[in-house]
C-alpha cells in the first residue's frame, strides 16, 4: 500500500476541516433524508463524520478508505456501530445491489482520472436499483465575485498543500467538468443538484436508470 498521506493529519482533521464541511453534510442529508434501517456506504469515509450522522438516524453504516490513520479515528468515533474496511474503492468488497445510499464527499477529485471512472462504476454497481448515489465535490463553473474567487483561491491553496499528485488530480477533475463530466457516460439520472459556495461546490443526488 502507498504511503498514508493522512498519517500526520488524521488526529487533527476533524478539528480543522469539520467546521468547514458541517453545513454540507446536513444539506446532503436533506436531499435524501435518512430512514431507520437504510444501508449506507461511504466511499472515502475518512474519520467517519458522515457515517456518524447516518448512524444516529438509525441507518446501518459501512465505510471504506485507503488511509489507515483516518480509519483509526473513525473506529474510535463509531466503535462497533459501523462496518469499516481498509480497501480500494476501485474494487469494492460488496455485492451488487447492496446499499440504499452510496455517498462520496470530496473523495473523487483526489483520484487519477482512470481510477475515478472505475470507482464511479463500482459505486453504481453496489447501489440498489431503488437506491441513490450522493456525490459532494468541487465544481468547475465560473465563480461569483468576490466570494467565489476567495473560495476558489482558498481551495487551490489547500489542494497545493496536500501535495503535487493531489493537486494534479484536483486540476484534472475540474478540467473534465467535475461531477457532470464524471457521470456523463454512466447510466444515471440526476434527481437533485445544488451548487453552493459561490459556485465552487456541487451536490448531486442520482439514481440508476
Amino acid at each position: 500500500m502507498a504511503k498514508d498521506p493522512y498519517r500526520t493529519s488524521a488526529a487533527h482533521y476533524d478539528r480543522f476541516v469539520g467546521p468547514l464541511t458541517h453545513a454540507l453534510r446536513h444539506i446532503g442529508m436533506k436531499m435524501d433524508p435518512p430512514k431507520p434501517g437504510m444501508k449506507v456506504l461511504e466511499v472515502g469515509c475518512g474519520t467517519g463524520s458522515n457515517l456518524m450522522l447516518y448512524r444516529q438516524a438509525g441507518c446501518s453504516v459501512y465505510g471504506i478508505d485507503l488511509s489507515p490513520s483516518m480509519l483509526e479515528v473513525a473506529r474510535i468515533k463509531l466503535g462497533d456501530d459501523a462496518d469499516l474496511q481498509l480497501g480500494d474503492a476501485a474494487n469494492l468488497p460488496y455485492r451488487k445491489d447492496s446499499f440504499d445510499l452510496v455517498l462520496a464527499m470530496f473523495t473523487l477529485h483526489e483520484m487519477p482520472r482512470e481510477i475515478r471512472s472505475t470507482v464511479m462504476s463500482e459505486m453504481i454497481r453496489v447501489t440498489k436499483k431503488v437506491g441513490r448515489i450522493l456525490i459532494i465535490d468541487f465544481h468547475p463553473n465560473l465563480s461569483r465575485f468576490p466570494m467565489g474567487w476567495f473560495y476558489k483561491a482558498f481551495v487551490l491553496l489547500i489542494e497545493r498543500v496536500a501535495g503535487r499528485e493531489h493537486y494534479s488530480n484536483h486540476r484534472d477533475f475540474l478540467s473534465q467538468k467535475g461531477i457532470p463530466g464524471l457521470i456523463g457516460n454512466q447510466k444515471l439520472m440526476v434527481e437533485d443538484k445544488k451548487i453552493i459556495g459561490a459556485g465552487n461546490i456541487a451536490l448531486f443526488l442520482m439514481k440508476r436508470t
